[in-house]
């Protein structure tokens, strides 16, 4: 599974990032991006950050996605 954030709509609230710290990190810009290990993906972010995340943690990105106040996380499959 692969999942990245639409900057433009996120509201930095860090839900996402309180829920799955290990796919979703903000930045100091306040916006929050994906992650894959170590690599963040912030140049670019929004649909060209895509990262794939393992599926241990699918339960912990769907709730991210569902608790997102600015509708902003988007998964999408293989």
């Amino acid at each position: 599974m692969k999942v990245w954030i639409d900057q433009d709509l996120c509201t930095g609230d860090g839900l996402c990032e309180e829920i799955a710290p290990d796919v979703f990190t903000l930045l100091d810009d306040g916006l929050a991006y994906v992650k894959e290990g170590s690599k963040v993906f912030s140049d670019p972010g929004g649909a060209e950050g895509l990262a794939s995340f393992p599926d241990s943690q699918l339960d912990s990105v769907i709730e991210s996605a569902e608790e997102c106040p600015g509708e902003c996380i988007f998964i999408e499959a293989d």
